[in-house]
């Protein structure tokens, strides 16, 4: 706390505060260490006007609400949507793909109104095997996206990576389920299996640090006191608007799973496969084009 302190009898006109109009603050050029006691107890620094002890715990504390959300942060969960109906919108597919053998006459493995969708043949131990292993995969490459994070690239230049990974796995199932490969079943299991390899890479890079970075698009670390037109006195609480950051993420994780599981399973049924791994490619190609908005 510093020693020097601004008059001001009025500890609703707070929120109001300039501080580059303040003499003494302008003298300060570490805006984010400049640090101020007010008559009444409050702090004031770059931030705001803090709540003081009693407007916190006290009795009467004022009520907390959350900040205003930074755009950056709902390209993110848009982001995290697009990814997200990629990946269930795939995988949901998966077990019909391996274990079915495709139906008679057809050459993109869809079932029809009657039939079961099917492409490669394989049974359901080899489905299980495979449906297994990437589950696994896309939970060990994160411990990896997140070192490469941390230690090299940073969040936004490994989640720009593992997008353009995944992108190319997505590519390269589709062409798995195009009907000149499809009849093949070495073939196309040769290239599903690359496919899922290389998406779980991107996946895993993705799911790191996308989390963590939504969470930094807001700055603020400390509450302060800010009147509404109401004429209330609140405490805009950095805890509730990060928690109300991820309640938005977590929304469109939920959406984007459930549009892709559910669009998909029909796509499949009705279309064929590689209308299955085409459409969630297209909902994907959105991540690239919004990190590049909001870089």
């Amino acid at each position: 706390m510093s020693g020097r302190t601004l008059d001001d009898d009025a500890p609703a006109a707070f929120a109001a505060v300039d501080l580059k109009k303040v003499p003494e603050v302008e003298e300060k050029k570490d805006w984010a260490n400049a640090e101020y006691e007010s008559q009444s107890g409050h702090i004031i620094t770059e931030d705001g006007v803090h709540p003081t002890e009693e407007e916190l715990h006290g009795p009467n504390k004022l009520r907390r609400v959350s900040d205003s959300i930074p755009w950056p942060a709902y390209l993110i969960a848009l982001i995290e949507l697009a990814e997200r109906f990629s990946y269930y919108g795939t995988t949901a597919v998966f077990t019909n793909f391996i274990q079915r053998p495709l139906p008679p006459g057809s050459r993109t493995g869809a079932g029809g109104h009657d039939g079961v969708s099917g492409a490669l043949g394989l049974g359901t131990n080899a489905s299980t095997g495979l449906t297994t292993f990437n589950s696994f995969w896309v939970y060990v490459i994160p411990l990896f996206g997140a070192y490469i994070a941390d230690t090299r690239l940073g969040r936004f230049k490994t989640v720009c990576w593992s997008v353009l990974i995944a992108l190319i796995g997505h590519v390269i199932m589709i062409i798995s389920s195009v009907p000149t490969v499809i009849i093949h079943p070495k073939q196309a299991l040769a290239c599903f299996i690359i496919a899922l390899i290389i998406m779980g890479v991107g996946t895993g890079g993705f799911k790191a640090n996308i989390s963590p970075l939504v969470a930094e698009q807001y700055k603020v670390e400390h509450p302060r006191i800010q009147e509404l037109p109401s004429g209330e006195r609140v405490i805009v609480d950095p805890a509730q608007t990060t928690a109300r950051i991820y309640l938005y993420f977590y929304l469109m994780i939920n959406v984007g799973s459930l549009l892709g599981q559910i669009g998909m399973t029909y796509s499949e049924k009705y279309v064929g496969f590689w209308l299955a791994y085409t459409l969630p490619t297209i909902m994907f190609l959105l991540c690239p084009i919004v990190l590049w908005l909001g870089k």
